[in-house]
C-alpha cells in the first residue's frame, strides 16, 4: 500500500514538472502566423483616370460689330437656327442716317467733280489758244484730281455706312443650336475691341468632344487612337465610351500640378450628354487577361530575419538576398520573391513580374494557382501566452 502511494505521488509530481516545463519555458517559443492570399488568375488593367468637361464639336460665339440696342429676338435658348437665319435685329435710328449723309456726301463730290471737270476743259482750251498762263491750267488740273479723291473717300464713307447698317441685321453664321442667350429687348450692347457675345451656337450636339486634363506624371501613356470611358453624374449609371483624337501639347498649370488637355471624341446620337457636364474618365492604357495575379502586398513582403536564417535548404547568399529586402522596387520584367506556404512552413518562391496596377501583379514562374502566397503577418498576444496562472493579480499603484 506504501509502494502504491509513492508510486502515485512520483507520477503526479512528473506531471506537475512537465506542465511547469512547457508552460514556462515552451511558450517561449516565437511563433509565426501568416497573412495569406490564394493565387487566382483574373484580368489586369492600367487606367490613368482624370476629370474634364463634354462641350460641342463646334461651338461660335456670335457677337455684333457695331453699338445699338436690340430691338427684336428671333431666337432663344435651345432654338434650331440656320446658317444666314436673322436671329437678332439692332435698332437703325442713328445708323440709317449716317448712311443718308453719306450718300449725300457722295452725291455733293460727285457735282463738285463735274464742276471741276467742266473747269478743267475750258482750262485746256484757253491754254492750248495760249490765252492763260500754264500755271492757271496745273490749278485746274489740280483742283479736279483733288475733286477725284474727294468722290472716293465720300463713297467710301456711304460703303462703311451701309455696311454697319448691315451690321445691325444679327445672322446665324452656322446651324446648330443656341445654348446660350446673353441679351434682351431693349439691352444696350457696345461694341469695342471686343465684340460683345449676343448668343452661342452649338453646331452639333451628335457628336461631342471631351476635354480631359491629364496629369503630367500619365500623360506619357496616353496616345491618339486609345479608347477611354467615363461617367457623368447626370447618368451615374451609364458607362459612355470615346475615342483620343488629339494630346494638346500646350501645359496647363492647375493648382501647382502640370496637366495636359487631351481631346476625346464621343457620339452622342440620343442627345443625352449636355454641354458643360463633369466627366469622370479611364483610359485603358493596357490590359492582360486570365493571368497569375498576386497583390503587390505579397511582392513587398519579408519574414523576420531570425526566421529566415531557420530555413536550412536556403542558400546563404540567397539568405542574404531575402534580408536585403530588394523587391521594394517593383519594375515589369524583373525578378521578385514571393513567399509560398507549404503546411506550416514559408519558402521563396522566385517569380517573373508582368502587368502591374494599383493593387495586383501580373506573375509567371513556378508558381501555380490556388497556392496561398504571404502578404503579412499578423500580430500574436505574448501577454496571454506567458501569464502565471499561478501568480496572484497584483494590485497596480494608483496614479496621483
Amino acid at each position: 500500500m506504501k509502494t502504491k502511494n509513492i508510486i502515485l505521488l512520483s507520477a503526479l509530481l512528473i506531471a506537475i514538472a512537465t506542465g511547469v516545463y512547457f508552460y514556462f519555458f515552451k511558450t517561449d517559443e516565437k511563433t509565426f502566423l501568416w497573412k495569406t492570399y490564394r493565387v487566382e488568375r483574373g484580368d489586369i488593367k492600367i487606367l490613368v483616370t482624370a476629370t474634364g468637361s463634354i462641350n460641342a464639336l463646334t461651338t461660335v460665339q456670335v457677337g455684333t460689330q457695331v453699338s445699338g440696342t436690340i430691338s427684336k429676338l428671333f431666337a432663344d435658348f435651345n432654338s434650331i437656327v440656320y446658317q444666314g437665319q436673322i436671329i437678332a435685329l439692332l435698332d437703325t435710328t442713328f445708323l440709317a442716317p449716317t448712311r443718308d449723309d453719306a450718300q449725300a456726301s457722295v452725291e455733293k463730290a460727285n457735282v463738285l467733280l463735274n464742276q471741276m471737270k467742266s473747269e478743267l476743259d475750258r482750262a485746256k482750251k484757253l491754254f492750248d489758244s495760249n490765252t492763260v498762263a500754264k500755271s492757271d491750267y496745273d490749278l485746274a488740273v489740280t483742283n479736279y484730281e483733288s475733286a477725284q479723291s474727294t468722290l472716293k473717300s465720300a463713297q467710301a464713307q456711304l460703303t462703311r455706312a451701309k455696311i454697319n447698317l448691315q451690321y445691325a441685321t444679327i445672322q446665324a453664321p452656322i446651324s446648330g443650336v443656341v445654348i446660350s442667350r446673353n441679351v434682351d429687348v431693349g439691352q444696350t450692347v457696345v461694341s469695342s475691341f471686343n465684340a460683345p457675345t449676343l448668343f452661342t451656337i452649338a453646331n452639333d450636339l451628335t457628336k461631342m468632344q471631351v476635354y480631359a486634363n491629364i496629369d503630367e506624371a500619365d500623360i506619357g501613356q496616353i496616345k491618339a487612337g486609345q479608347n477611354a470611358t467615363f461617367s457623368v453624374d447626370a447618368y451615374p449609371d451609364e458607362l459612355f465610351s470615346g475615342i483620343i483624337k488629339q494630346v494638346r501639347l500646350q501645359p496647363n498649370v492647375i493648382q501647382n500640378v502640370v496637366n495636359y488637355t487631351v481631346i476625346i471624341d464621343i457620339a452622342n446620337p440620343d442627345l443625352k450628354l449636355l454641354p458643360g457636364l463633369t466627366a469622370n474618365i479611364k483610359v485603358k492604357v493596357d490590359e492582360h487577361k486570365n493571368v497569375l495575379k498576386v497583390p503587390i502586398n505579397a511582392l513587398r513582403f519579408n519574414p523576420p530575419t531570425e526566421y529566415i536564417d531557420t530555413i536550412s535548404i536556403i542558400p546563404d547568399s540567397i539568405k542574404k538576398k531575402l534580408k536585403t529586402n530588394q523587391t521594394m522596387n517593383l519594375v515589369p520584367g524583373k525578378f521578385a520573391f514571393l513567399w509560398v506556404k507549404k503546411g506550416g512552413a514559408i519558402i521563396p518562391c522566385k517569380v517573373k513580374l508582368g502587368l502591374m496596377d494599383s493593387g495586383f501583379a501580373e506573375v509567371t514562374g513556378e508558381l501555380k494557382e490556388q497556392e496561398e502566397v504571404v502578404t503579412g503577418m499578423m500580430k500574436e498576444d505574448n501577454n496571454a501566452s506567458t501569464k502565471n496562472p499561478f501568480m496572484p493579480n497584483m494590485a497596480r499603484p494608483r496614479r496621483m
